[in-house]
């Protein structure tokens, strides 16, 4: 879990909320959340064509918008495995975090393209593309701990002793 490899999807600056889940899929269960992941932005059929494993890679804020929960959760429940952005909003990152998908910050959009391939080390805080080494933000050992855990919820009720079941 500590290292990630997956294809790009690559998107702008201030991708918001309402492009990575619209207002008119809140009303969804969580389970349907996947199938509106990014129907706002513009790439539209994301949801259609992400495979599980991907990593979407952003400029600056990415996640601006509303704090709604589902918006990290849509994009998991697609298949996202890992954002790497030159900024998040600050709700975005602990709500992701918070359901155990990572972040990282590093300036990664100008060295890929969408399709290509990157390998993530959480821990070390390096992303490889095919011809480089990019630094990023290395996760905390408290950030990592609960995103092994599943999120914080898992977390907390694994340092409780209390079942998931």
């Amino acid at each position: 879990m500590n290292r990630l490899k997956g294809q790009v999807w690559v998107f702008g600056d201030d991708v918001d909320t309402d492009q990575i889940l619209p207002g008119y899929a809140m009303a969804e269960e969580f389970s349907g959340l996947a199938r509106y992941a990014m129907a706002g932005s513009k790439q539209a059929d994301f949801a259609a064509r992400v495979q599980a494993g991907d990593i979407i890679v952003a400029g600056r804020n990415f996640g601006c918008g509303s704090s709604r929960e589902q918006a990290p959760v849509a994009l998991q429940a697609a298949g996202v495995s890992l954002i790497i952005a030159e900024s998040f909003a600050r709700i975005f990152r602990r709500n992701a975090i918070n359901i155990g998908l990572p972040v990282l910050v590093a300036e990664l959009r100008r060295h890929v393209q969408t399709g290509d391939l990157v390998e993530a080390d959480l821990v070390q805080g390096i992303v490889r593309t095919a011809d480089r080494e990019i630094a990023a933000q290395a996760l905390s050992a408290n950030v990592l701990a609960t995103i092994a855990a599943g999120g914080l919820i898992n977390r907390v009720r694994q340092e409780l002793g209390i079942s998931n079941n």
